[in-house]
C-alpha cells in the first residue's frame, strides 16, 4: 500500500509514541476478547443470531451484478491448512469456505488470492489465519470474509513506518460486491484493510480493528465511483486510517466505535462525499475532519477527545443514505457496549 501523502504529516513523528501506546494496549485487548467477556456478555453474544447477507452497498446490484451472495449454491468445504485454503480461495467455482482452525501462512505476509463468488468464513471463534491475508484484484467481485482472526505480519525491523513490507490482512483493488464482516484484524505489518482504486459496493461490519499503526485506506484513486457503508466496527488502539478516505462517491458510516487513536480517526479528502452518523468516540486524536469533500455528521459522541486547529467538521450536504437503502440506527450512547459484546468473531457464526 503506497502512504497517503496529504495525510502523513505529523504521523511519523506520532508513530514511536503510538508503537508503545499499543503495546501497552495488549492487556486492555486481552481483557475485552470474547474469552475475557463476562458471562451475561457471553450468554448476550450467544443469544443474539446474524443475518447471512449484507446490508448496505454491498446489497445493492451494481456493475451488472446483484447483491453480495459469496460462494451461495457453491459446495461447502472445511479447511485447516494452507494447501487447502488457497486451493478453494482460489478455485473458479464457487465455494463456502469453513476455517476450522488456526492456519499459519508461510512465507510470512503471503496474501491468498481470492477468486469470485467465495464464502471464507470462521467455524465459531475457532478460525485464525497467522502471518498472511487475503489479497482480491481487479475484477473479483461477490467475496464474503468473515467471523476470522487475521493476525501478526508485523515485522520488528520496519516499525514504526510498516513501509518496507505490505501485508495487509485484506487488501482489495477493484473488485466490487464485497462484504466484510465479524472479523478480527491486528497487528499486521502494513493494513488492516485496504480497500484501493475503484473498488465498491462494499459493507463492513461488526470487525474488530485493533493494535495497528495504518487501519483502514480507502481510495487511491482519481475516480469517484465507489460506494461503501462501514458500520458497527470497533477501532481500538490504532493510530492512522480509522478510515481515511479519498474520491469515494458515496461513504456511509454509522454506529461506530472509536477508542484511544493517537494519529487520527475518520478522515475525509478528495471528492468524498461523507456522512458519519451516531458513532461513539472516545480519546481520538482528531475524531473526525474534513479536508476536501463533503462531511455530514449527526447524532456522534466524542469524549476525552481534541480536535487540532483549523480542522473542519462538517462540510456540504453529502448525500442522503436513505435513498439508496433502508438501515436502523443504535443511540450513539449505547454503541461501545454493543461491540464491545459483537465486534469480531462470534460463536454462533459458521458453525
Amino acid at each position: 500500500m503506497k502512504p497517503i501523502t496529504s495525510s502523513r504529516s505529523g504521523v511519523t513523528a506520532l508513530a514511536s509514541a503510538a508503537a508503545l501506546s499499543l503495546l501497552a494496549s495488549v492487556a486492555v485487548i486481552t481483557a475485552v476478547s470474547p474469552a475475557g467477556a463476562t458471562t451475561s456478555e457471553k450468554q448476550a453474544a450467544a443469544a443474539r443470531s446474524w443475518p447471512s447477507t449484507p446490508d448496505g452497498f454491498a446489497a445493492l446490484p451494481g456493475n451488472g451484478r446483484g447483491p453480495t451472495t459469496g460462494g451461495a449454491g457453491g459446495q461447502t468445504v472445511t479447511v485447516t491448512n494452507q494447501a487447502d485454503l488457497n486451493k478453494y480461495v482460489t478455485a473458479a467455482e464457487p465455494y463456502i469456505i469453513k476455517v476450522a482452525g488456526t492456519i499459519n501462512i508461510s512465507p510470512k505476509g503471503t496474501e491468498l488470492r481470492v477468486g469470485s463468488n467465495k464464502t471464507i468464513v470462521g467455524v465459531g471463534t475457532k478460525g485464525e489465519i497467522v502471518g498472511g491475508g487475503f489479497f482480491l484484484k481487479a475484477g473479483v467481485s461477490n467475496v464474503i470474509i468473515r467471523n476470522l482472526t487475521i493476525r501478526d505480519t508485523r515485522m520488528p525491523d520496519d516499525d514504526p513506518g510498516d513501509d518496507s513490507y505490505d501485508y495487509d490482512a485484506i487488501q482489495i483493488d477493484t473488485a466490487n460486491h464485497i462484504w466484510i464482516d465479524h472479523n478480527r484484524l491486528t497487528r499486521m505489518n502494513d493494513g488492516l484493510l485496504d480497500s484501493r482504486k475503484d473498488t465498491t459496493n462494499l459493507t463492513v461490519s461488526w470487525n474488530h480493528f485493533v493494535e495497528n499503526n495504518k487501519t483502514f485506506g480507502i481510495g487511491w484513486t482519481d475516480n469517484v465511483t465507489s460506494k461503501i457503508t462501514i458500520h458497527h466496527n470497533w477501532f481500538q488502539n490504532t493510530n492512522s486510517r480509522n478510515p481515511s478516505a479519498d474520491n469515494i462517491a458515496n461513504l456511509h458510516m454509522y454506529n461506530n466505535y472509536l477508542q484511544n487513536i493517537t494519529g487520527y480517526g475518520n478522515f475525509v479528502r478528495g471528492k468524498t462525499k461523507a456522512v458519519i452518523e451516531n458513532s461513539y468516540y472516545d480519546t481520538v486524536k482528531d475524531p473526525y475532519y474534513v479536508e476536501a469533500g463533503e462531511l455530514v455528521q449527526r447524532g456522534n459522541i466524542v469524549v476525552n477527545s481534541t480536535w487540532g486547529s483549523g480542522k473542519v467538521k462538517e462540510k456540504g450536504t453529502a448525500f442522503d443514505p436513505r435513498s439508496f437503502y433502508s438501515y436502523t440506527l443504535d443511540p450513539a450512547a449505547d454503541v461501545p457496549g454493543l461491540l464491545r459484546t459483537y465486534a469480531g468473531p462470534q460463536a454462533n457464526i459458521g458453525t
